[in-house]
């Protein structure tokens, strides 16, 4: 009882920063510009490290400064201090302000599947205010400004909680208006028709383009590479909507569409990608109630879009 209430003896924080800053840069003029200081600066903080230790942290070699043993040693739990201290102050911030959920998604995913649903969580969470990001870059969610992030990719996010959501399949659509006037019954009448590209960035070598996927059914005589191309998953099926041709769509975006009418998959072949939708988020945000919630909602949200996709591929008997 008497260790719980003792004080910790620990050294100034500025010295810690100093020396992880210089550690990183092997060099203190580059530490003292990220920190914001002089280089003297720098160098006395290192000393007062030093002095508190009682052993050198850095060796001065005429190529530069290397890290003595016992530096190499503290430096990956002191970093990780540091990653939890900046997430604690994350969490106190949202402990403040308990009614703001930030979230980060891709363009696409944002506006075909994740916003026509929000309102449902608002209905459930009224006190919960979602503040949503869309951006094809990656949010270092380790910064604490973003509590979870939706990604589209293969599931491997070191450091991060991860759940998935959603799998995904690529099929050929088109609009009903466009198909009346240029039948699509084989994939050899793509022959007839402008094809439309998602040029979406994500590396994914198992999802095929129009050349990939012509080629699969033996129509190699069919330039799979002519048609505009989009670099955003929500424009190739605008576009399609629009009647400017036939897109290799991700089922999961237009598949509100096809529920519509708006869009027809006559074809009725999908190719299963590798690739899936997750939620992720740092493992201290998991603690916050306003991330359980939505966490336990999205995911109920993407059982009942799973179930549904099941129910229509049973019934046509795909």
């Amino acid at each position: 009882m008497e260790r719980n209430t003792e004080r910790r003896r620990l050294p100034p924080l500025n010295a810690l920063r100093a020396f992880e800053a210089a550690a990183r840069h092997l060099n203190f003029s580059r530490a003292a510009d990220e920190l914001s200081v002089t280089p003297g600066a720098v160098s006395q903080q290192i000393q007062n490290l030093e002095d508190y230790v009682g052993a050198a942290l850095f060796k001065r070699t005429p190529k530069g400064l290397l890290l003595t043993d016992a530096a190499q040693t503290a430096l990956p739990a002191l970093r990780e201090a540091f990653d939890r201290l900046a997430e604690a102050a994350s969490m106190l911030t949202a402990a403040v302000d308990g009614r703001r959920l930030t979230l980060t998604a891709a363009p696409s995913f944002a506006a075909k599947w994740l916003v026509p649903r929000l309102g449902r969580f608002e209905e459930l969470h009224p006190q919960v205010d979602v503040w949503l990001s869309a951006g094809l870059e990656l949010v270092d969610l380790t910064a604490g400004e973003v509590d979870i992030a939706i990604r589209y990719g293969a599931g491997r996010y070191p450091g991060l909680e991860v759940r998935r959501l959603i799998s995904e399949t690529v099929i050929p659509v088109l609009s009903p208006a466009l198909a009346e006037t240029q039948p699509l019954n084989s994939p050899a009448d793509l022959a007839n028709h402008i094809l439309l590209h998602d040029g979406s960035p994500e590396p994914d070598d198992s999802c095929p383009d129009w050349t990939m996927w012509l080629a699969a059914r033996g129509l190699r005589s069919i330039d799979g590479a002519r048609g505009p191309r989009f670099n955003q998953s929500s424009l190739v099926i605008e576009a399609a909507l629009n009647g400017r041709g036939v897109a290799l769509a991700k089922r999961t975006l237009a598949q509100a569409d096809l529920d519509a009418g708006r869009l027809i998959t006559p074809l009725d072949i999908a190719t299963a990608v590798d690739f899936a939708y997750y939620v992720v988020h740092p493992k201290a945000k998991g603690r916050l109630p306003q991330v359980k919630a939505f966490i336990n909602w999205i995911a109920a949200e993407a059982e009942a879009h799973e179930a549904a996709l099941r129910a229509l591929d049973n019934g046509a008997g795909i």
